[in-house]
């Protein structure tokens, strides 16, 4: 045989051998649901956490590479739903991400259930997102939950605020209605008459204008403080709006952590110095607290190397707790991923996932604590089944001069 003959043959062995293990690539696809247009900064910090985690195992498991999809859902439920339709038409997509918006999830929660999405919860408090009333119950949350959020926001408004007539500002959501629910429970068992806990509910995209007409009429009510549920958009403008009236009317806000999804602290830094006092939910972990656990240390480092620009110092994170929980959550997902054998039929292994996840057989170790069987089967006797979180994990926080979040110590806290 000739020798270019003979280096054709070896030339087409090797372009055969390398194609044909281009086509037995395996990959399973994880899709974000996520406001990257909105709330960016929240969408990039679950992505990077996430990431974090899964690069304990070079982003593979199995034989399978693990692709994450960015799906920009803009804070519209329609378009959550489309992203939903999207992934069950994908033959390798196992899972779906979702945050920062609760309404995607409640709106859409019975196709989420009835077509066997797993989905996966890193950052929406809304309290029916996870309480989808069947065993068939699709959704696990690793986030703080508004049938307990709400009871911290209270207890820290009347305990340490000492508010007497505590107003509710909430936005005219499925997200601020569960919080008003929760909240009218958690006042009432602190003697707070229902005749004197007044609500106002405000729109998506208001204004400045509008936010000080808004306060001006709490302000001139019975009021002492503010219950706030509302984004990171709407946030900026009534903690500006508070900051224009004079020192001597000026109430403190007690928000949920819907104002940590954006630029919010660099939009209010110089209201927040001249004294507008603010201070708002978080889960009891921050990357400021010393001693550092390994695991703590292992996600900084890890995320400085995958995210160079971003993650060049995880104290001063925009939205740490998307990173935060989005980390924990990752953690959780290759423990289950260890007790759930891949096929490629992804209808079959997201069924065996999610039985795994209800089923974890070790602990799990995370950044707020270490989960010991985290969720269990979901039922009318056992609504918390998919809430890897309790009022434990819950505390109230306030930012530092930098931005960074400043946790503030919690009696309830412990690592269960």
């Amino acid at each position: 045989m000739k020798k270019s003959t003979l280096w054709l043959v070896l030339l087409t062995l090797l372009l055969s051998s390398h194609f044909g293990l281009a086509d037995t690539k395996k990959t399973i696809r994880i899709y974000h649901d996520s406001d990257y247009s909105n709330h960016k900064e929240s969408a990039l910090a679950m992505k990077m956490g996430f990431m974090t985690a899964l690069a304990r195992v070079g982003h593979q498991v199995q034989g399978f590479e693990i692709e994450f999809v960015e799906k920009d859902h803009r804070g519209n439920s329609n378009r959550s739903l489309l992203h939903m339709r999207q992934f069950l038409k994908d033959p390798e997509a196992l899972l779906m991400l979702g945050g920062l918006h609760s309404p995607p999830y409640i709106k859409n929660r019975t196709y989420i259930n009835e077509n066997e999405i797993l989905l996966l919860v890193p950052w929406a408090a809304g309290g029916p997102v996870t309480r989808y009333p069947s065993e068939s119950n699709w959704v696990f949350r690793v986030s703080i939950d508004d049938t307990k959020a709400g009871y911290k926001m209270a207890n820290f408004a009347v305990n340490d605020l000492a508010c007497k007539a505590p107003h509710m500002l909430l936005e005219r959501t499925p997200w601020g209605e569960s919080n008003e629910k929760t909240m009218r429970k958690a006042l009432a068992g602190k003697a707070i008459k229902e005749e004197a806990l007044k609500v106002t509910w405000f729109n998506w995209n208001t204004q400045l204008n509008r936010s000080k007409i808004i306060l001006r009429d709490i302000v001139n009510s019975s009021a002492d403080c503010i219950l706030f549920v509302g984004n990171a958009l709407e946030g900026q403008y009534f903690v500006k709006a508070m900051a224009s009236l004079p020192a001597n009317l000026r109430l403190p806000f007690v928000s949920h952590w819907g104002i940590t999804g954006g630029n919010f602290y660099h939009e209010v830094k110089s209201q927040l110095e001249s004294h507008v006092s603010l201070n708002f939910i978080q889960s009891c972990f921050s990357f400021k607290h010393q001693p550092l656990t390994d695991e703590a240390k292992y996600a900084i480092k890890e995320a400085k190397a995958l995210f160079p620009d971003q993650a060049s110092d995880l104290k001063t994170l925009s939205a740490p707790a998307g990173f935060i929980h989005s980390y924990d959550f990752g953690k959780i997902l290759l423990a289950a991923l260890k007790q759930t054998p891949l096929t490629g039929n992804v209808k079959q292994d997201r069924k065996r996932l999610k039985a795994a996840l209800e089923n974890l057989q070790q602990p799990v170790s995370g950044l707020i604590k270490t989960y010991k069987q985290p969720f269990s089967q979901w039922s009318d006797t056992n609504p918390d089944a998919h809430e890897a979180l309790g009022l434990r994990n819950i505390c109230m926080a306030s930012f530092d001069k930098s931005g960074g979040v400043d946790v503030l110590p919690n009696e309830m806290q412990e690592s269960q």
